[in-house]
């Protein structure tokens, strides 16, 4: 967070006030691979994103985009210093791949900028996802009951520590099936806060109550829309389970369809939409899942 100064404009008139904001800094994320005696190191991109779980960040944007399929194929992940001390970058996360790992790096042989908002375009394909392996999830389980979906903006809220300081920050949460928070990740990007999660369960970094890295993700809740990358980030990760406070994208729901995902929109203490996956929610003893659309 950083603190400014700023006008502030009421009924009576205006005076000086101290502000926080919500920190946005740019992150280059740089990959090593080959085999031991020939190692190269190629930027992959540079994200804007809020300081923090930066190791986190890296490994899930890696994972998002299949540059890496596992966990397993990281040997290490490190914090590099610029070479040019002037660079306006001063943040670098390098990861190192096992010797053995092959990645496709020259689909990343462009300069890539990605900025909070908005993932890296090129490979947000329907086709892509295909290609890149992606399996449809099984359609079954896990099931859970809409009280628990209906409860998830306020558990999320309570726990949007630099959001409640600053009303400038996105979030993001793994949930299991009781609707436990596995942990929570906060950032000025979408699309950051789910690599953040992603990140963190894969090199064994969550520290919810519910569990942490034992505790199997059900759920995956955003704070904003749910647009087609938040929903492709699921199917990479295997989450069964996309809700968010927002609406979805048109692609977002044919993605999530086509990858037996359940995806919810609107989701509040009052009701939800469900656009794919119906099976997947309890709406109570005796009464059918919910139709596509269906208002809770």
């Amino acid at each position: 967070m950083q603190k400014i100064r700023a006008d502030e404009f009421g009924g009576g008139g205006g005076e000086v006030v101290w502000d926080l904001l919500a920190a946005e800094e740019p992150m280059e994320i740089r990959v090593g691979c080959g085999p031991v005696d020939r190692r190269s190191v190629r930027t992959i991109g540079v994200t804007m994103r809020t300081p923090g779980h930066d190791d986190e960040l890296a490994v899930g944007f890696l994972l998002g985009e299949r540059i890496i399929t596992s966990p397993e194929q990281i040997d290490e992940v490190a914090r590099e210093e610029p070479e040019d001390a002037g660079r306006s970058i001063d943040r670098i996360v390098r990861v190192d791949l096992k010797p053995g790992v092959e990645v496709d790096l020259d689909r990343f042989a462009r300069s890539v900028l990605t900025n909070s908002s908005c993932g890296v375009c090129g490979t947000a394909t329907l086709r892509a996802l295909n290609l890149d392996g992606c399996r449809p999830n099984p359609g079954h389980g896990p099931v859970v009951d809409a009280e628990v979906i209906h409860r998830l903006p306020e558990a999320l809220i309570d726990r949007q520590l630099v959001f409640n300081r600053t009303g400038g920050l996105h979030a993001a949460a793994l949930v299991d099936a009781e609707g436990g928070l596995i942990a929570v990740r906060e950032d000025i990007g979408r699309h950051n806060t789910v690599d953040k999660l992603v990140g963190a369960r894969a090199i064994g970094t969550l520290d919810g109550p519910a569990g942490g890295a034992g505790a199997e993700a059900a759920i995956l809740f955003v704070s904003g829309r749910a647009g087609f990358e938040i929903v492709q980030k699921a199917v990479t990760a295997a989450i069964p389970i996309v809700s968010a406070v927002g609406a979805p994208s048109s692609l977002a729901v044919e993605v999530a369809e086509a990858f037996g995902l359940t995806l919810l929109g609107f989701v509040g203490p009052e009701r939800f939409n469900v656009y794919s996956g119906p099976w997947r929610i309890r709406v109570g003893p005796g009464r059918p899942a919910p139709n596509p659309t269906h208002r809770d």
